[in-house]
């Protein structure tokens, strides 16, 4: 009962917002002139208008040609014409853990732009989407589902929960349901692999899988310095990283590995991965997020496969990946 009315008054809250600030963008009134209209203080009309750009609302773009974001995004979109860049702006100087915040920021706007009651929302989890999960503004979606796209049953996912809790912040700010994929991240032979997907509580998520409107992942990098969860969480044995190594690989996205070329066959660990077929994220709407620069190389590399259709990626690492190109 409680909750009902949190979400009511939330809800009411949200729609005075919005009303207040089509009056005030749309309509150029003053601050003054709504309080009067609405019959509302003005330091009431002041924190609404500050709740409606803080929860998403009103989104605030500033379209400078001379600006170097906006200059990126004409650079990235020359280079790779099935591309649509969001290139985030980040301070001066500042660590690569606040571009990671602000692209997850972008990232999580885009996302609520983007999705519609009644999709499938399939999500890769890793340390960028971890922290994607942590800037949703709540709004519920109808119907919507959301599909774990790569496995990751494991002791340690059993113990510090990061992929499940993941998964749970997506769907709680959508008020979704939530698909787990209780599978083992690696299999140690194929074999298992090919069996396990005949079962049909499998055969139903990987179809839910195949069917997603939206695809959201980032790219994993063993340089990247804030790292990758699938390196550094200890999925792979050193003999697998050696075996990477030796075999060219520029990154994975969803634990499917790929070589700087973008292409993915034919690598042995890919026999035993949980991950999709990364052709499926040439097609539909595939969202890549990325930040930082020891994950130039592994996105440099995704581009050349043409393994995704949007991208959101702080200024920096824009900036390089266009440089070295």
């Amino acid at each position: 009962m409680l909750r009902d009315v949190t979400e009511a008054l939330r809800d009411d809250q949200a729609a005075q917002a919005a009303q207040v600030a089509r009056l005030y963008y749309h309509q150029g009134l003053t601050t003054e002139a709504i309080a009067q209209e609405l019959r509302l203080s003005r330091p009431k009309v002041s924190r609404l208008l500050t709740y409606a750009r803080r929860s998403g609302l009103v989104e605030i773009r500033i379209h400078d040609p001379h600006s170097a974001p906006q200059s990126l995004e004409a650079q990235l979109r020359a280079r790779y014409p099935f591309l649509t860049p969001h290139v985030v702006p980040v301070p001066p100087h500042s660590p690569e853990a606040v571009w990671l915040e602000r692209v997850a920021v972008a990232a999580a706007r885009l996302l609520d732009q983007t999705l519609r009651p009644g999709q499938v929302l399939g999500l890769a989890w890793g340390t960028t989407l971890d922290a994607v999960s942590r800037m949703l503004t709540p709004r519920p979606l109808a119907g919507l589902q959301v599909v774990q796209l790569n496995g990751s049953a494991s002791a340690l996912d059993f113990t510090d929960g990061f992929v499940t809790d993941t998964m749970t912040r997506f769907a709680g700010a959508y008020g979704a349901r939530a698909h787990l994929f209780p599978v083992p991240t690696f299999f140690d032979d194929p074999a298992t692999r090919a069996a396990m997907w005949r079962e049909r509580s499998v055969g139903q998520v990987l179809a839910l899988q195949a069917r997603a409107d939206v695809r959201l992942y980032s790219v994993g990098s063993a340089h990247a310095q804030v790292p990758s969860h699938v390196y550094a969480a200890g999925y792979l044995s050193g003999a697998d990283q050696q075996a990477l190594l030796a075999q060219g690989v520029a990154g994975d996205i969803a634990t499917v590995f790929f070589r700087t070329d973008g292409t993915w066959t034919g690598l042995p660990i890919n026999a035993r991965s949980s991950g999709p077929d990364l052709g499926t994220l040439r097609a539909g709407h595939s969202v890549c997020v990325v930040s930082g620069l020891g994950k130039v190389r592994a996105l440099r590399a995704a581009l050349a496969g043409g393994l995704m259709t949007t991208l959101v990626v702080d200024d920096r690492t824009a900036h390089a990946l266009l440089q070295e190109g």
